[in-house]
């Protein structure tokens, strides 16, 4: 596993060893030691996500203000444009957010530590998205930044307006978002 950091020194791009041959591929998604001996980091994962969108489906921007998550994001079908936004109050890189492509042809990750807001958009027909958290779903502490706020200017790469649940709809602009200390 090879660790690429990001313009947020903290978010890095996973890139697994692939072995593949005229009858498919393998690769470790998730590795304990290779991932602490790529990111120096020791961390514990206690839940598995999986979601499957259509194209043009956007989710986020999302982040738990109590029990915060960081995940390990991945694609297994298609290809989407992942997002994250840093909500660290005393980060140098507030207010700022990287986006990279993520698809089953590439097999790259995304390391999204906690204090970050997550969403990603579906560029292909369809994606299964996968990902790891370091602490439970706690809907109670789950928060909601408006995915088209201009004081963020993410560069969603749409053909359309997305698709959007009602609570991604109603999402909080950022200069009123609760933030980590």
């Amino acid at each position: 596993m090879r660790a690429i950091p990001t313009e947020i020194p903290d978010v890095l791009i996973l890139e697994p060893r692939v072995f593949g041959d005229a009858r498919g591929f393998f690769l470790e998604s998730f590795n304990a030691r290779s991932f602490r001996g790529a990111t120096g980091l020791d961390v514990a994962f206690v839940q598995d996500n999986h979601s499957r969108s259509a194209r043009g489906v956007l989710r986020g921007l999302h982040y738990q203000i109590a029990q915060p998550q960081g995940k390990l994001v991945r694609v297994a079908r298609g290809c989407v444009f992942d997002v994250a936004v840093d909500l660290r109050r005393t980060s140098p890189t507030l207010g700022r957010w990287v986006g990279v492509e993520l698809s089953d042809a590439d097999h790259r990750q995304l390391w999204i530590p906690p204090g970050f807001a997550h969403g990603f958009v579906v560029l292909s027909e369809t994606a299964d998205f996968l990902y790891k958290t370091t602490d439970y779903y706690a809907p109670e502490h789950e928060r909601t930044i408006a995915w088209d706020d201009p004081a963020l200017a993410i560069a969603w790469p749409l053909e359309a307006e997305p698709l959007l649940s009602a609570k991604d709809r109603a999402g909080t602009p950022f200069a009123q978002a609760e933030l980590f200390d």
